[in-house]
């Protein structure tokens, strides 16, 4: 049985043990009945300890956490739910060593509970096609050449050099799409965009060259930044989806202050989550991510 919680201090009345933590992570992972992590039977014998369980078929004993991001995780569960707290209701995320400092573990501990969060959020992928009004915009993540050492300087300044292409797309009043693209080519970009919006949307982009062509299968509209034009006819811009990218960009100065170019799309992943969460209560966010835990990661395959 699931407990409700609207703010921090709520949630930990309402959790006050261990127990109760794995009581509610119970009743969210097996709303539908129990089942077996092994073999998916549902037949399931339950100990009087609380914590225990095994299965009718395969033999197996278990516990809740088994095959979920949690599997031997040394951290109490409840430690886990403050971490799910901390990272879904802060709009720039956690940073690792301010999350150690909040939880009393180690920086790498709290690195590496970060991270198996965001796996969780990224195993739970959002697929409905986006439609009405459609904002995409390209952005480029990375620092300025004037502040890298001279040894990491690609020597360019325009067209994001040494830096990371991201595209994101957002449905006004809707969801969000965001990840990196190899390069900001017509044929990269456009590809996402047809496998994102629904074909006959109102599409509003800027005047990059990337973006030629989608007026085949979209209503296309461009604003021209480069000639002083942001807004036309009061509709037609893409503010929504540049005050994403300004968002994620204070993310990164304001709380990470620098990502690895191999998890930018964990980072990605988590600010997008939360964006296309930001409606519900902060309680409902906290369960939506514990409903979405299955799937291991290890630390092996993280630094890999």
């Amino acid at each position: 049985m699931t407990t409700t919680f609207n703010s921090l201090l709520q949630m930990m009345q309402a959790i006050p043990d261990e127990q109760a933590a794995i009581d509610h992570f119970t009743g969210i992972r097996w709303k539908n009945g129990a089942f077996c992590p092994h073999c998916q039977s549902t037949k399931v014998y339950h100990f009087s300890d609380g914590k225990t369980h095994k299965c009718g078929d395969c033999r197996k004993r278990f516990s809740i956490r088994v095959g979920t991001i949690f599997e031997d995780s040394k951290l109490p569960l409840r430690t886990w739910m403050l971490a799910i707290w901390l990272i879904t209701s802060h709009k720039k995320g956690i940073a690792s060593t301010q999350l150690a400092k909040d939880l009393g573990i180690t920086q790498k501990s709290a690195w590496f509970v970060t991270h198996r969060l965001r796996h969780a959020i990224r195993t739970q992928s959002f697929n409905r096609p986006l439609a009405g009004e459609v904002e995409a915009d390209e952005t480029f993540i990375g620092g300025k050449e004037k502040n890298k050492h001279a040894w990491q300087r690609t020597g360019g300044k325009q067209g994001g050099k040494g830096k990371i292409a991201v595209l994101g797309i957002l449905e006004r009043d809707g969801e969000l799409r965001t990840g990196t693209t190899p390069t900001l080519s017509a044929r990269n970009v456009q590809s996402v965009i047809r496998s994102q919006v629904e074909p006959g949307s109102a599409l509003m982009t800027d005047e990059h060259g990337s973006f030629v062509g989608l007026g085949r299968d979209y209503s296309h509209h461009r604003v021209n930044h480069s000639a002083g034009e942001y807004v036309r006819h009061f509709c037609l811009h893409t503010n929504g989806i540049e005050s994403v990218w300004a968002l994620f960009k204070r993310q990164i100065v304001g709380t990470h202050h620098w990502l690895s170019p191999k998890h930018i799309n964990a980072y990605l992943g988590e600010m997008t989550w939360r964006f296309n969460l930001r409606s519900i209560d902060e309680g409902d966010r906290v369960n939506a991510l514990l409903s979405q835990t299955n799937g291991r990661l290890t630390y092996k395959a993280l630094i890999a």
